[in-house]
């Protein structure tokens, strides 16, 4: 492969921002941190005349039911939050059930920080298009007060110019309902809690309790009758209790309203891993062995001290099933599943050590044990460290792979490498100069000098990149496929 010169590769900008709208707002629960606080102000809301609880509810529903779709419905879950703070015997009407359901809510702007690291992948419904045009579903990681993050959405169309018309932004948001019953595996969460080092006589003891496929009811269930009469040290039981309900907890499914715009839908944390932020979604439409298709997307859980590598899995973007990434290659940032197996395995870069592209293959999608380096830091632009920007693309030529690296004064540049179809642990080609640099446009925000990726498309021969601009806002960008693998430099 005789490689032209940079130069010759054209980068087209879009015209398209994308840019966060600080009135998209979500609810939360408001809880105090001292929990007998709750108690006194349930108290106060009690002690309000009926006249005044009235006037007082009529206020809040004129403030604020036009800003969600069902305040009444936001107000009776919240209220359940606090159910157990009520005072024993004492039956609640209406408006005070309404009332202190709003005083544990709390509104939070999800995109008033940021909007960026965005990924792309086709829509599951392709169909009345013109020819030549592909729906696409965009996942974009939205920030808000405090630096939480959280994923959203925008649709739309490509038409056969590679023009962008996106779908209207819903001015609701919605969070989804929390399947709080979902089925776990139990040979699957006994090698979980295997690999945290907590499986042990006590674990053991109650997962032979319990079916092969169990419920998170059934798994509580096991741990009362276990906690009424103990069978261990007090002690020990507590410690296991507390990481088989912190595992359960961490793998959860979510539903959406099947009628509401994709756009409508945002997956805020809620598990105690992720408390802290849900970072850097990379979504891949994964094909297996039949053709059959399901999205997946890899990204990041924080919890405020450290991170959690987890997997969403949905086949329309209404359900999807969170899961923990297991094993000891399953580790740091930025993992990118592949969009298919390769010789039976499934396959997966990753950023190791901080600096390097890993990549690394399993015969189960959700455990990880071994990885290899595949590349190092090599031009001025990456000596900091190097990472990928989202799944690998296939091509005819070899499997695409964009990728970041940072360089002096913790610039962040997209360049581009090519691995071999078959053998993906090999790079058979790379461009010594970035395919894409901040420019004057797009240097200031957030955290300044900074384009990162995580996720393309290929669409009427054009690689299609969304791309972040310094973690505040989006944009994109697109190149021709085989002037891109011409201007890269064959490696050996």
């Amino acid at each position: 492969m005789k490689a032209k010169h940079p130069a010759q590769l054209k980068v087209t900008r879009k015209s398209n921002k994308i840019i966060g709208d600080i009135s998209r707002v979500i609810t939360r629960p408001h809880l105090p941190d001292d929990p007998h606080r709750i108690s006194r102000i349930i108290g106060r809301v009690m002690d309000l005349p009926d006249a005044a609880a009235k006037d007082l509810m009529a206020k809040i529903l004129k403030d604020f039911s036009a800003r969600h779709e069902d305040i009444h419905h936001i107000f009776e879950r919240h209220l359940e939050r606090v159910k157990d703070f009520l005072p024993d015997g004492v039956l609640l009407n209406d408006v005070q059930k309404g009332l202190i359901g709003a005083y544990f809510t709390k509104e939070y702007a999800i995109e008033s920080a940021a909007l960026f690291n965005p990924s792309i992948v086709p829509h599951p419904d392709q169909s009345h298009l013109e020819k030549g045009s592909l729906r696409f579903v965009m996942s974009l990681r939205a920030t808000g007060e405090g630096h939480v993050s959280s994923i959203v959405f925008r649709s739309g169309v490509l038409n056969r110019h590679n023009t962008f018309c996106f779908d209207p932004v819903s001015e609701f948001v919605e969070t989804p309902d929390l399947k709080k019953d979902p089925v776990y595996n139990r040979s699957v969460f006994q090698q979980k809690l295997n690999e945290m080092k907590a499986d042990n006589d006590i674990s053991a003891y109650i997962l032979d309790r319990l079916p092969e496929e169990f419920t998170f009811k059934e798994l509580i269930e096991q741990i009362r009758i276990l906690r009424a009469c103990p069978q261990f040290s007090p002690v020990k039981q507590k410690t296991a209790f507390r990481f088989l309900t912190w595992l359960a907890d961490s793998n959860y499914e979510v539903d959406f309203h099947a009628d509401h715009r994709i756009s409508e839908r945002v997956i805020f944390p809620v598990s105690r891993n992720e408390s802290r932020g849900i970072e850097d979604a990379r979504f891949v439409q994964f094909f297996d062995d039949n053709q059959d298709s399901t999205y997946y997307a890899t990204y990041t859980a924080y919890n405020g001290v450290t991170i959690l590598p987890q997997l969403i899995e949905t086949k329309d973007f209404i359900h999807f099933k969170i899961r923990t990434l297991n094993g000891d290659a399953a580790q740091n940032k930025g993992m990118a599943l592949f969009p298919r197996k390769i010789k039976g395995q499934y396959a997966m870069l990753s950023r190791q050590g901080g600096e390097n592209n890993h990549i690394m293959f399993s015969n189960n999608l959700h455990f990880w044990q071994t990885s290899q380096v595949i590349q190092e830091p090599e031009q001025p632009w990456e000596f900091v460290q190097i990472g990928n920007c989202g799944s690998p693309i296939e091509t005819q030529k070899g499997w695409i792979v964009l990728t970041h690296g940072v360089g002096p004064m913790r610039q962040y540049c997209i360049g581009a490498i090519l691995l071999d179809l078959e053998n993906p642990a090999r790079i058979i080609a790379r461009l010594d100069e970035p395919l894409l640099t901040p420019n004057e446009k797009e240097r200031e925000g957030y955290v300044p000098n900074v384009v990162y990726s995580c996720g393309s498309i290929i669409h009427r021969k054009e690689l299609v990149i969304p791309y972040a601009m310094s973690d505040i806002n989006s944009g994109i960008a697109t190149v021709e496929v085989r002037k891109l693998i011409q201007c890269m430099r064959a490696v050996s």
